[in-house]
This record gives C-alpha cells, sequence and structure tokens, in this order.
C-alpha cells in the first residue's frame, strides 16, 4: 500500500518548481505518518534544486525543514502518537551502527545519513522526497517534538537554521565570558545572535549591509560592524573570542581571522566556494578555523526545549506553495527577513 502524496517538485535544474504527485510508503512498524502543516525554506533547497553543487538526482521535492501533526503509527512505535506536533530536520535516516551514530552525532554518520530530499533511504535505492509536500512517513527515532509556546510557522527554520547556529555555540562553550561575532545577518545569522545572546555572550554582528544594524539590535547584538567602513577590519583586531560565520557567498577569510584573540575560533556554518586561507593569520594568536554541520537528534530535542524556555524563534514570512519560485528569486536576493516558511495548507485546498 502506499499514500497518494500531493507536492511541489523540481523536474530538471533549469525547470520552476511545479504541481506533483507521488507516493509516500504507509507506515513501517515502526515508522509515523505525518501530515505536513508548515515546512521552511533553506538557501540550500535552491543549491540543490539547480544542482550547483552536484550530484542532484530528479524529480526533486524539495524542504528539510517540517512541522507537522502525527497522522498515523506503526505497531512498535512507542515515542509518539496521533496528534502530537512534531518535527523532521534535514535526515530521515543514518546507518544507526557507527560510532558517530551511538554517540548521538548521526549527523557525521560515518555510514551515509539518508538526506530528507535528494537523498535515498539506507537501502541506497529508495529516493526521499522531502516536505514542500503533504505528507511524510519517518522512522520514528529521527522525529522531534516541537513544545508547546513555540509558533509552529516559527518553528519551522530551526529544524536547520536553529541547530546549525546552536550546535557550534555549545560544542565550543559559548556563555556569559565569550565575545562572540555573528557574521551575516540571513536566516542562519538571525539565529546565532538569538541563541548567542540567549546563552549571555557578548554579540556583535558584522555585515555588509549597513541597513541591518537596526534589525540587529532588535534581535539582541550589542554591536554592529559593517564592513564597507575601510577600518573596520583593523579597528576591530584581536576582539572576539568566537566568531559563527554564516556567509555562503564568497569572501576573505583571512580577514576575519585576524579579528579573533588569542585562540580564538571562527566556524563556518555556511557553505562558499573553495577559498585560499594563509597560515599566518592563524599562527599569529593559536587561531583556529573549524566548521560544523546540524545536530543529532537528541542536540536538536535540547535545542528545541532551549527555544521554548527561552521564547526563541525564527523571524519568518509565511508563503503559499505556489509562491515558492518567486520566493527562490527572492531569496537570491536576500530580499527575506529572515526565512520564508511555507503553509501547506495552501497545497491542500
Amino acid at each position: 500500500m502506499s499514500i497518494t502524496t500531493a507536492a511541489y517538485a523540481v523536474p530538471s535544474p533549469t525547470d520552476p518548481l511545479a504541481p506533483w504527485t507521488f507516493d509516500r510508503r504507509d507506515p513501517n512498524p515502526s515508522d509515523v505518518l505525518i501530515d505536513i502543516l508548515f515546512c521552511g525554506v533553506c538557501h540550500s533547497d535552491l543549491h540543490q534544486a539547480r544542482d550547483e553543487w552536484g550530484g542532484s538526482t530528479y524529480p526533486m521535492v524539495p524542504g528539510h525543514e517540517i512541522i507537522g501533526t502525527v497522522l498515523a503509527v506503526g505497531s512498535e512505535v512507542t515515542k509518539w502518537s496521533v496528534g502530537q506536533t512534531v518535527g523532521v530536520g534535514v535526515f530521515v535516516d543514518s546507518c544507526r551502527n557507527c560510532e558517530n551514530c551511538k554517540a548521538g552525532l548521526e549527523q557525521y554518520c560515518d555510514g551515509g545519513i539518508s538526506g530528507t530530499y535528494n537523498g535515498v533511504e539506507q537501502d541506497k535505492v529508495t529516493p526521499t522526497y522531502g516536505g514542500y509536500s503533504t505528507k511524510i512517513t519517518v522512522d520514528q527515532n529521527y522525529v522531534v517534538s516541537i513544545p508547546e509556546g513555540i509558533p509552529l510557522e516559527g518553528a519551522a527554520p530551526l529544524l536547520c537554521a536553529g541547530i546549525t547556529t546552536y550546535s557550534p555555540l555549545m560544542h565550543w562553550k559559548v556563555g556569559p565570558d565569550t565575545r562572540v561575532a555573528v557574521v551575516g545577518l540571513g536566516g542562519l545569522g538571525h539565529m546565532g545572535v538569538k541563541f548567542a545572546k540567549a546563552l549571555g555572550a557578548s554579540v556583535t554582528v558584522i555585515s555588509h549591509s549597513p541597513g541591518k544594524k537596526e534589525d540587529s539590535a532588535r534581535l539582541g547584538a550589542d554591536d554592529f560592524i559593517a564592513t564597507n567602513d575601510p577600518d573596520a577590519f583593523k579597528n576591530n583586531a584581536k576582539r572576539f573570542d568566537f566568531i559563527l560565520n554564516t556567509i555562503s557567498a564568497d569572501h576573505e577569510y583571512n580577514d576575519y581571522l585576524g579579528l579573533l584573540a588569542l585562540d580564538g575560533v571562527m566556524c563556518l556554518v555556511g557553505l562558499p566556494n573553495p577559498t585560499t586561507v594563509a597560515a599566518f593569520p592563524l599562527v599569529g594568536r593559536r587561531r583556529s578555523l573549524a566548521g560544523s554541520m546540524i545536530g543529532g537528534i537528541a542536540e536538536t530535542q535540547e535545542m528545541l526545549n532551549f527555544c521554548a524556555e527561552k521564547g526563541i524563534s525564527s523571524d519568518v514570512e509565511v508563503i503559499e506553495m505556489s509562491y515558492i519560485n518567486e520566493a527562490y528569486e527572492r531569496m537570491l536576493k536576500s530580499d527575506v527577513r529572515y526565512r520564508f516558511v511555507i503553509d501547506l495548507a495552501s497545497l491542500k485546498s
């Protein structure tokens, strides 16, 4: 048996997204069937839809920031019940047996995670389709609970943008004594500001857009640096303990490394093209250049609970499914504050 599912899919890297229908599997014994309410629009959706990273497969149903309610559960499901509000993030399965999976670091699975879309199930054959659709079937162990108090539309981007910024802040133990700079104020950056501030850090936003100064203060930042100031990097040299670099556009890492104090860390969570890193900015102050990718299931749940406790959600613009191609074009122009979220009711009517 299978479940007919309405969706928007992209048939090739040069085509727009368009209505498509496909079959979801009925829940296996350990699966849950989820009625999708909201799905965030991540910049990686656009990258993969247009095959900008290579390896995309079509037809593709993007979307990995999924909020919904449980419609049905398999016979062996113990974690979830019908009617619960749940979320699904960037992956829907992993090998479960490698050391990283056993440590709750499924995002670094040595056997290869099953991406929520543009991926394959653990059989390495069956394609996965994402949240630009009305329903999804997922193993119970790769579902998270959405706590009460978080607006559901604002919760959707937490499943990617949220955990992508929360995880490195926790790993490097950002807290009240940490001087943090968030580079870039977009879908990732605005969450980085909220989390770093909630953790008690001193937070500065660094942006090439001076017009975002007011917004950075509204989000909780203590200071703002505009990189179009010719003295910006010189005047702020050696100032920060931790830089959360969210930029996906090409930029000069070495300039930002110079902003780090002794033993400072710059963590990349954006995905720009390869660039050259000089030795001197690193060795001169024992600085580190690092990277981080989303979080495991347990840490994602921890992040959601933290958001409920601190009153944190994403700043979103809710759109209908039929607006998605226009949303992609606006996203390319950074014309969103700060994340598009699809209301899937618009695909069900």
